[in-house]
């Protein structure tokens, strides 16, 4: 097995899942859920990747051979999957590498209670190693016709909490590119109100990571925003639980700011958020606890169990925003929904400045001005990344030599990669990917300017070290 767990489930090349690897995983997940399912029924959903029908056909065989019903839910993001599954106490599969390459892909496994945790990890891929050797006999299966009210429910879901006229009069351009939820994402907008104008419709699968856009993307979304006088565009990551908002001026806002907005708008008393979010969740002074966790939803799912005032709510810096308790919105009431999702904080930011009679950029700007952004040098091997992590965080030599600026943090955090924070508020964190070959960089600055300068900076200097 060369495929291996992440922040965001199992992931590697797709020439890794093969039948006998999706059968092993697939029987050990169901072995752990057993006694937790209110039925022997398990969903499956996929995106959009050119290798994303195999690998479901051979996960629903696995369910079949299991002694379990598989009900293929089609093509939807993977919060709307897991939302259904939840809902009816049902573990649920969903085929995904979200925004790493097409030539890579993944599973999601998710619980009848919820996320699949990192304490479920170990036990799955022991057993998984068992079964493999086993050496079961399993044949793919065709998906066949999905269960439409997978996408019907998620839909539903955001119309009726928020009202069909929660967006009139606000003009949105959605970029469809290959997202899984592009359809529904027009359908929800459209529901809401908006004056919806897509764009983009591609049928390859193209890459989107919400936290390292590709200028290309941002100028196509500034040059349709100045064309058509648009408040926002919209899109999502591959399989829908990250979102992508660009203001009305052309300029994207970050995935932690959208939650700490959308926080706000569902009125929570708890926050909780990995270490690499702004620090404006804090500064904010919004909300009565935040909580820092390691970066991962499985982390922040964690975290939220652990909350002793309600409603929680989880961001990461993505963007996907986790939903801890049922919350009563303009219209009706919001179930929870503990994975991340990328129409809530995509909508609710639109909302709220809408209620508040603002642009986006006004909006954000309401918050204490810390700037937090992200990239990523790829290809970069754990075992390489490991090496330059150690350095980062024991040898002042070592930092120097990288940048000066580095030499002396006031205080250096290794809760997840490298954190290190200055005497001038500056913040710079060294991480390797849990999920895929890459060395990624979060700056916080006081600035938007000196945090794309500083991070600009410090990725010409990562780029010539890997």
């Amino acid at each position: 097995m060369l495929a291996a767990f992440g922040t965001s489930g199992l992931r590697g090349p797709a020439t890794d899942f093969t039948q006998a690897l999706c059968t092993a995983y697939v029987t050990a997940f169901l072995e752990r859920c057993e006694g937790q399912a209110f039925s022997k029924t398990a969903y499956v959903g996929a995106d959009l990747r050119d290798s994303s029908p195999r690998i479901a056909g051979q996960c629903l065989a696995a369910i079949r051979a299991a002694g379990w019903t598989p009900v293929w839910a089609g093509n939807v993001p993977t919060p709307a999957l897991a939302a259904y599954a939840m809902a009816r106490s049902a573990p649920a599969v969903m085929i995904t590498g979200s925004h790493i390459p097409e030539s890579y892909n993944g599973i999601k496994f998710y619980r009848p209670d919820g996320e699949f945790l990192k304490e479920d990890e170990a036990p799955v891929k022991e057993r998984a190693a068992d079964i493999e050797a086993e050496g079961r006999d399993v044949t793919p299966i065709a998906p066949g016709e999905p269960l439409d009210d997978v996408a019907e429910s998620y839909v539903q879901r955001y119309v009726a909490a928020l009202g069909p006229d929660a967006l009139a009069g606000v003009r949105i351009g959605v970029d469809l590119h290959s997202a899984v939820g592009r359809d529904l994402t027009l359908r929800i907008l459209s529901g809401l109100g908006a004056d919806c104008h897509p764009f983009r419709r591609v049928e390859k699968f193209v890459a989107v990571d919400t936290e390292a856009l590709d200028a290309d993307d941002i100028a196509r979304s500034r040059a349709l925003i100045a064309e058509q006088t648009l408040d926002a565009v919209i899109s999502t990551d591959g399989d829908g639980d990250r979102p992508l908002v660009i203001n009305e001026t052309g300029r994207q806002i970050n995935g932690d700011v959208l939650g700490v907005l959308t926080a706000k708008l569902i009125g929570a008393k708890t926050v909780v958020t990995p270490l690499s979010s702004t620090s404006a969740v804090e500064e904010s002074g919004w909300f009565g606890t935040v909580d820092r966790t390691k970066i991962g939803s499985p982390f922040v799912v964690a975290g939220m169990a652990q909350a002793k005032t309600h409603p929680v709510a989880g961001f990461e810096a993505n963007g996907g925003f986790l939903l801890g308790d049922d919350v009563a919105l303009s219209r009706g009431v919001l179930a929870r929904l503990p994975t991340r999702d990328a129409i809530l904080p995509a909508v609710a930011c639109l909302v709220l400045a809408k209620q508040e009679g603002k642009t986006l950029s006004a909006l954000a700007a309401t918050l204490p001005p810390r700037f937090m952004k992200a990239d990523r040098v790829k290809d970069v091997a754990p075992d390489k990344g490991k090496i330059f992590l150690g350095e980062m965080e024991m040898s002042e030599t070592f930092r120097a030599a990288f940048d000066p600026r580095l030499a002396k943090p006031v205080e250096i955090s290794v809760l997840d990669g490298v954190r290190m924070a200055f005497a001038n508020g500056d913040t710079v964190h060294f991480r390797q990917s849990g999920n895929a070959p890459e060395m990624r960089v979060y700056v916080e600055t006081g600035s938007a300017e000196g945090t794309d300068r500083l991070l600009g900076e410090m990725m010409a200097k990562l780029a010539v070290s890997f």
